[in-house]
């Protein structure tokens, strides 16, 4: 009789609920208290512990990352035909947002140091728009993987040429450079935590200012602009945007437990580093200020007996989850005619990444057998 055994599943990012049970216990007390939806008192909580670890003054607790990027946006004054600049290895919620203003995104390539938006192609960008007067009205730079963006450098191009700074930190949270926190730079802030984010609350964002009044202004817009009026009265467009108080509830119970999952984190990676140094075609994504490893991407060198998506396709069988490195905007069907900056075409830095990038499982709940398990099924197909 043929063998069918099929190994348990290993996916690449799921939820880790905290061992404490803490989401459980801040959940069945918005039940007790009957704070179920729309917000309450665990919203305004999640919104302070989140500014408190930003070091930001604010947070707005929202539905999305997405939701967060498109009220910075719209804060930042971005309407029909302003150009904004975005990372262009990213995912395309990054981006989308950006239509969703009608406006015009120029994507600028990564910085092979970082795989970050490269700081020298936004420069280029800026001074261009400067001299020809279609100046950029925001640029999104985007820490991708939990590698901190050159956040410093960009936040001092931005206040240069004054262009409103979007510190998209949707996968970086718990991540610093230079002392200073991802979500902490520029004029807005904002993470994501969707299901395999470093935390979750099974879908939500933040946007986080240290402008009182732009937080307040984009909370109204977040509550479907309604007017201070004893009846339902709307005199601007509004968004059905803010997160409710059971999904902040499980926020909360995660942040507790934030410290936790960043070690784990920095565990896994240094584990798969471990293994994979005595290949010398395997490169371990780059390490920038302090990552928070949200996921460990490797890169296989041409010289690898075989391309990231036939060692996809081998973890596959061996029902071990895996993706590929994101493919680049300007390979996207949807985006691909859009403005890009790169420094030659031929050789871009994001669509070297994605040929030759693939993400492993990392999350925080991952064992050390089920780590040992993906090495070895990789082991056996290198050399």
């Amino acid at each position: 009789m043929a063998n069918t055994y099929t190994p348990p599943r290993i996916y690449l990012s799921p939820p880790h609920m905290s061992e404490e049970g803490y989401e459980l216990q801040y959940v069945q007390e918005a039940f007790a208290s009957n704070w179920i939806a729309p917000l309450g008192p665990f919203v305004e909580r999640f919104e302070q512990d989140l500014a408190a670890l930003s070091g930001r003054r604010g947070a707005l607790a929202l539905n999305s990352g997405t939701a967060a990027i498109h009220l910075a946006l719209r804060h930042a004054g971005v309407g029909a035909a302003d150009r904004v600049l975005c990372s262009s290895l990213t995912f395309a919620a990054s981006c989308n947002p950006i239509i969703y203003q009608q406006a015009v995104p120029v994507f600028i390539d990564s910085a092979a140091a970082t795989w970050n938006i490269d700081p020298d192609l936004v420069e280029q960008a800026l001074e261009e728009g400067k001299r020809t007067g279609k100046q950029a009205k925001a640029l999104v730079a985007v820490s991708i993987y939990g590698i901190p963006a050159d956040l410093p450098r960009l936040a001092e191009l931005c206040d240069h040429y004054g262009v409103a700074l979007i510190d998209e930190a949707a996968e970086a949270l718990g991540a610093r450079i230079e002392g200073k926190a991802c979500g902490g730079y520029g004029s807005y802030g904002i993470y994501s935590f969707n299901g395999n984010k470093i935390i979750t609350t099974s879908g939500g964002g933040a946007v986080l200012s240290d402008d009182l009044e732009a937080l307040a202004k984009m909370r109204f817009w977040a509550t479907q602009s309604r007017d201070p009026a004893p009846y339902y009265q709307h005199s601007e467009l509004g968004f059905n945007y803010r997160l409710s108080n059971i999904s902040a509830a499980i926020g909360c119970g995660q942040l507790e437990v934030l410290s936790k999952r960043l070690l784990r984190r920095r565990e896994i990676f240094q584990c798969y580093a471990a293994a994979f140094a005595k290949y010398p075609y395997i490169q371990m994504m780059p390490q920038v200020g302090d990552p928070n490893y949200w996921l460990t991407v490797i890169t296989l060198g041409l010289d690898a007996p075989l391309f990231p998506r036939q060692l996809a396709a081998v973890l596959a069988a061996e029902n071990i989850e895996t993706r590929p490195a994101w493919k680049p905007m300007n390979l996207q069907p949807f985006w691909q005619n859009f403005p890009y900056y790169t420094h030659s075409p031929r050789a871009s830095v994001g669509d070297d990444i994605f040929i030759r990038g693939l993400c492993l499982p990392s999350g925080s709940g991952l064992t050390p057998a089920q780590q040992e398990r993906v090495i070895a099924a990789i082991a056996r197909v290198l050399r």
